[in-house]
Protein backbone atom coordinates (compact mmCIF):
# COMPACT_ATOMS: atom_id res chain seq x y z
CA UNK A 1 0.00 0.00 0.00
CA UNK A 2 1.40 3.37 -0.93
CA UNK A 3 1.60 6.27 1.50
CA UNK A 4 -1.35 8.64 1.57
CA UNK A 5 -1.13 12.38 2.06
CA UNK A 6 -3.37 15.16 3.27
CA UNK A 7 -5.59 16.67 0.57
CA UNK A 8 -7.34 20.03 0.96
CA UNK A 9 -11.12 19.91 0.42
CA UNK A 10 -13.07 22.08 -2.02
CA UNK A 11 -16.58 23.42 -1.60
CA UNK A 12 -19.15 20.85 -2.73
CA UNK A 13 -22.95 20.74 -2.90
CA UNK A 14 -25.09 19.41 -0.06
CA UNK A 15 -28.79 18.54 0.07
CA UNK A 16 -30.78 17.41 3.09
CA UNK A 17 -33.44 14.98 1.93
CA UNK A 18 -35.91 12.70 3.63
CA UNK A 19 -33.87 9.94 5.22
CA UNK A 20 -30.37 11.37 4.88
CA UNK A 21 -27.85 13.72 3.34
CA UNK A 22 -26.84 13.93 -0.32
CA UNK A 23 -23.34 15.19 -1.12
CA UNK A 24 -22.63 16.33 -4.69
CA UNK A 25 -19.02 15.90 -5.74
CA UNK A 26 -17.28 18.30 -8.13
CA UNK A 27 -17.22 15.60 -10.81
CA UNK A 28 -21.04 15.45 -10.81
CA UNK A 29 -21.45 12.22 -8.87
CA UNK A 30 -23.58 12.08 -5.72
CA UNK A 31 -23.37 10.01 -2.57
CA UNK A 32 -26.20 9.41 -0.12
CA UNK A 33 -25.45 9.21 3.60
CA UNK A 34 -28.26 7.39 5.38
CA UNK A 35 -29.75 9.21 8.33
CA UNK A 36 -31.24 11.37 9.53
CA UNK A 37 -28.11 12.23 11.49
CA UNK A 38 -28.45 11.68 15.24
CA UNK A 39 -27.96 14.95 17.21
CA UNK A 40 -25.03 14.67 19.62
CA UNK A 41 -24.12 17.28 22.23
CA UNK A 42 -20.39 17.62 22.66
CA UNK A 43 -17.68 15.56 20.98
CA UNK A 44 -18.32 12.24 19.24
CA UNK A 45 -16.00 9.25 19.28
CA UNK A 46 -16.75 6.96 16.36
CA UNK A 47 -16.89 3.20 16.65
CA UNK A 48 -13.42 1.70 16.07
CA UNK A 49 -12.29 0.78 12.58
CA UNK A 50 -14.92 2.79 10.70
CA UNK A 51 -14.35 5.02 7.67
CA UNK A 52 -14.93 8.52 9.06
CA UNK A 53 -16.15 11.42 6.92
CA UNK A 54 -16.66 14.90 8.39
CA UNK A 55 -18.94 17.37 6.62
CA UNK A 56 -19.06 21.04 7.62
CA UNK A 57 -21.82 22.96 5.85
CA UNK A 58 -22.67 26.61 5.43
CA UNK A 59 -25.53 27.92 7.63
CA UNK A 60 -28.08 27.21 4.88
CA UNK A 61 -26.84 23.66 4.34
CA UNK A 62 -26.51 24.20 0.58
CA UNK A 63 -22.76 23.65 0.34
CA UNK A 64 -19.92 22.50 2.52
CA UNK A 65 -16.56 20.79 2.77
CA UNK A 66 -16.13 17.05 3.23
CA UNK A 67 -12.98 15.49 4.66
CA UNK A 68 -12.13 11.81 5.03
CA UNK A 69 -10.16 11.15 8.19
CA UNK A 70 -7.42 8.50 7.98
CA UNK A 71 -8.64 7.19 4.61
CA UNK A 72 -5.94 4.89 3.25
CA UNK A 73 -7.90 3.57 0.26
CA UNK A 74 -8.73 6.56 -1.95
CA UNK A 75 -6.05 7.87 -4.29
CA UNK A 76 -5.14 11.58 -4.08
CA UNK A 77 -6.23 12.21 -7.68
CA UNK A 78 -9.73 10.87 -7.04
CA UNK A 79 -10.09 13.09 -3.97
CA UNK A 80 -8.94 16.12 -5.93
CA UNK A 81 -11.47 15.55 -8.75
CA UNK A 82 -14.35 15.01 -6.31
CA UNK A 83 -13.50 17.93 -4.02
CA UNK A 84 -13.22 15.73 -0.94
CA UNK A 85 -10.29 16.33 1.38
CA UNK A 86 -8.28 13.89 3.46
CA UNK A 87 -6.56 14.28 6.81
CA UNK A 88 -4.15 11.60 8.00
CA UNK A 89 -3.62 11.29 11.75
CA UNK A 90 -1.02 9.19 13.53
CA UNK A 91 -0.85 7.96 17.09
CA UNK A 92 -2.32 10.59 19.36
CA UNK A 93 -2.42 13.40 16.79
CA UNK A 94 -4.95 16.19 17.12
CA UNK A 95 -5.60 18.51 14.18
CA UNK A 96 -7.88 21.42 13.38
CA UNK A 97 -9.91 20.17 10.44
CA UNK A 98 -11.84 23.41 9.94
CA UNK A 99 -12.00 26.51 12.16
CA UNK A 100 -13.83 25.31 15.26
CA UNK A 101 -13.66 21.59 14.33
CA UNK A 102 -10.92 19.38 15.80
CA UNK A 103 -10.24 15.71 15.09
CA UNK A 104 -8.02 13.31 17.02
CA UNK A 105 -7.36 9.61 17.36
CA UNK A 106 -8.42 7.47 20.31
CA UNK A 107 -7.03 3.96 19.80
CA UNK A 108 -8.79 2.75 16.61
CA UNK A 109 -11.50 5.42 16.84
CA UNK A 110 -11.71 9.00 15.64
CA UNK A 111 -12.89 11.77 17.97
CA UNK A 112 -14.52 14.84 16.42
CA UNK A 113 -15.12 17.94 18.51
CA UNK A 114 -16.74 21.21 17.44
CA UNK A 115 -16.82 24.63 19.05
CA UNK A 116 -20.08 25.64 17.41
CA UNK A 117 -19.60 29.28 18.39
CA UNK A 118 -16.72 29.31 15.86
CA UNK A 119 -18.44 27.27 13.13
CA UNK A 120 -20.69 29.25 10.82
CA UNK A 121 -22.79 26.27 9.81
CA UNK A 122 -23.42 22.66 10.78
CA UNK A 123 -21.06 19.75 11.52
CA UNK A 124 -21.85 16.16 10.54
CA UNK A 125 -19.87 12.99 11.17
CA UNK A 126 -20.44 9.81 9.16
CA UNK A 127 -18.83 6.55 10.31
CA UNK A 128 -19.29 3.49 8.14
CA UNK A 129 -17.98 0.17 6.96
CA UNK A 130 -19.41 -2.83 5.10
CA UNK A 131 -21.52 -3.78 8.12
CA UNK A 132 -23.08 -0.52 9.33
CA UNK A 133 -23.49 3.22 8.86
CA UNK A 134 -23.68 5.85 11.58
CA UNK A 135 -24.66 9.50 11.02
CA UNK A 136 -24.29 12.22 13.65
CA UNK A 137 -24.74 15.98 13.82
CA UNK A 138 -22.76 17.83 16.47
CA UNK A 139 -25.12 20.25 18.20
CA UNK A 140 -24.72 22.76 21.02
CA UNK A 141 -25.90 21.66 24.43
CA UNK A 142 -28.77 23.70 25.86
CA UNK A 143 -26.54 25.94 28.00
CA UNK A 144 -24.30 26.75 25.01
CA UNK A 145 -27.32 27.30 22.74
CA UNK A 146 -28.88 29.67 25.31
CA UNK A 147 -25.62 31.64 25.56
CA UNK A 148 -25.41 31.88 21.74
CA UNK A 149 -29.06 33.01 21.57
CA UNK A 150 -28.49 35.64 24.25
CA UNK A 151 -25.50 37.00 22.34
CA UNK A 152 -27.53 37.13 19.13
CA UNK A 153 -30.33 39.00 20.91
CA UNK A 154 -28.16 41.74 22.42
CA UNK A 155 -29.54 45.06 21.31
CA UNK A 156 -27.23 48.00 20.86
CA UNK A 157 -27.79 51.36 19.29
CA UNK A 158 -25.57 52.94 16.64
CA UNK A 159 -23.14 54.13 19.31
CA UNK A 160 -22.69 50.57 20.58
CA UNK A 161 -24.57 51.20 23.86
CA UNK A 162 -27.27 48.88 25.16
CA UNK A 163 -30.68 49.99 23.99
CA UNK A 164 -32.24 48.20 26.99
CA UNK A 165 -31.46 48.49 30.66
CA UNK A 166 -31.21 45.49 32.99
CA UNK A 167 -34.94 45.54 33.70
CA UNK A 168 -35.79 45.30 30.02
CA UNK A 169 -37.20 48.84 29.82
CA UNK A 170 -36.42 50.63 26.58
CA UNK A 171 -34.25 53.73 26.79
CA UNK A 172 -33.96 56.85 24.69
CA UNK A 173 -30.83 57.78 22.73
CA UNK A 174 -29.43 59.66 25.71
CA UNK A 175 -29.91 56.66 28.04
CA UNK A 176 -33.05 57.84 29.90
CA UNK A 177 -35.88 55.30 30.36
CA UNK A 178 -38.69 55.68 27.86
CA UNK A 179 -42.06 56.50 29.36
Amino acid sequence: MSARSNVAPSTIGVDFVDGGVVVRYLDGREVFYHGPPKPVEGPITTPPGKDVHVLVTDPDGVEGVMTYVNDRDTHDGILETTGVGRLMLEGTDEEVLFPGVTVSTEAYSIRVEADLSLVDGRVFVFAEDEMSEHAYELVANEADADALDEGANDETDASGRDSKNAGGTSTTDDGRPEE
